[in-house]
C-alpha cells in the first residue's frame, strides 16, 4: 500500500494541530482530501488509544473540569430545516478535567451535555486519578450526581458558579457570548475543599488553547465539523499533542513530564509511529506455484 513520507504525514498532523483547515492542507501540500482527512481518522483512533493506555494513575492534588461548545453539521437550531442532517447534528459539547498544577489533560469527552455524558466522563476521570483530590466544576447540575457516583465521599469538591448581568449601557446590542461576569459563588458540595484553590481559571485557558488550535472550533465562520467522528478524532489527537508535544509555555515542558507520565517530548513524527503500529501488516500470498517448463 502507498503511503505519504513520514515527514509530510508529521506536517500534515502539526498543521492539523496549529489551526489550519482540512481544505487549505490538502491546498498547501498537494495531498488529496481523502488522505487528510483519512491521516485524521488513523491518528484520531491512534492517540484515543494512546491516552486512553498512558494517562493512568495521575497523582493530581487538584482537578478543574469545564465544557467547550461547538456544533456539528448545523447549530441546534437550525437543525430542522438543514438537508439530510445526520443523527449527530446540532450542538457538540467537549468535557475537558485538567491538572491544574501539571496542566494536564487527564480526561476528555465529545457529546452532548446531559447526565449520561456527565456520568461517563467523571467515571473515566475516577479511573485515571490515583488518591484523593480536590475537583472543581462550573454550576452544571449534570456534575452533581455524576461525581457522588464516580467518586463517592473520595472527593473535596466545590462548584464554581459564575454570576453573568447585562453589560451596562447595551441592553439593546446584539451579542454572540454571555453576559458579562459579575461575581461568582463558591458551593461546596462533598469534602473540605480548599477555598482559595476553588476555582475553573486554568481549564478555561486550556480550552481557549483548543478553541485557537482546531479550525473546527472557530466561532462565526464555515469551519465547523460537518462529522462527528471527526471532530471526535480531532480532539483525540489535539489531546495527544497538548500533553506529549507541545512545550508549556509557563511549565518549559509538556504536561506529560511536569505529571511524570514519561521523561521525553515527543514529536509528530512519533504520532505517525503510533499510526503505523496500530496498520494491519500487510498480507503474502496465497501465491500459485508456477506450472513445470517441459519445453525440454
Amino acid at each position: 500500500m502507498n503511503k505519504l513520507p513520514l515527514k509530510t504525514r508529521a506536517m500534515i498532523l502539526n498543521m492539523l494541530c496549529e489551526g489550519s483547515s482540512m481544505r487549505a492542507i490538502s491546498r498547501m501540500t498537494g495531498v488529496s482530501i481523502n488522505t487528510v482527512s483519512k491521516l485524521l481518522v488513523d491518528a484520531g483512533e491512534a492517540c484515543a488509544a494512546f491516552h486512553d493506555e498512558t494517562v493512568r494513575g495521575v497523582k493530581a492534588k487538584r482537578v478543574q473540569c469545564d465544557e467547550v461548545w461547538s456544533f456539528t453539521y448545523a447549530k441546534a437550531k437550525n437543525v430542522e430545516g438543514a438537508k439530510a442532517a445526520p443523527e449527530e447534528a446540532g450542538d457538540t459539547w467537549t468535557w475537558t478535567a485538567l491538572d491544574a498544577d501539571s496542566k494536564l489533560i487527564v480526561g476528555y469527552l465529545v457529546g452532548g451535555r446531559d447526565g449520561e455524558y456527565a456520568k461517563a466522563f467523571m467515571d473515566d476521570l475516577a479511573d485515571r486519578l490515583d488518591g484523593r483530590v480536590q475537583l472543581t466544576t462550573d454550576g452544571h447540575k449534570a456534575y452533581l450526581e455524576a461525581v457522588e457516583g464516580a467518586f463517592g465521599a473520595d472527593v473535596d469538591y466545590a462548584m464554581l458558579v459564575k454570576l453573568f448581568g447585562e453589560p451596562t449601557g447595551k441592553k439593546n446590542e446584539r451579542r454572540y457570548s454571555p453576559g458579562e461576569c459579575c461575581g461568582t459563588r463558591k458551593d461546596v458540595i462533598e469534602g473540605e475543599p480548599d477555598e482559595a484553590h476553588i476555582n475553573t481559571s486554568f481549564v478555561e485557558r486550556s480550552n481557549l488553547s483548543l478553541r485557537m488550535h482546531n479550525r473546527r472550533f472557530t466561532r462565526l465562520t464555515n469551519a465547523f465539523s460537518k462529522k462527528f467522528e471527526n471532530h471526535v478524532h480531532m480532539v483525540s489527537l489535539y489531546t495527544v499533542f497538548y500533553n506529549f508535544v507541545r512545550i508549556h509555555k509557563s511549565l518549559r515542558v509538556t504536561p506529560a513530564i511536569e505529571a511524570g507520565l514519561t521523561d521525553e517530548v515527543l514529536d509528530f513524527e512519533d504520532i505517525v509511529k503510533l499510526i503505523d503500529a496500530r496498520a494491519p501488516k500487510p498480507k503474502r500470498g496465497p501465491y500459485k506455484k508456477r506450472a513445470a517448463d517441459n519445453s525440454n
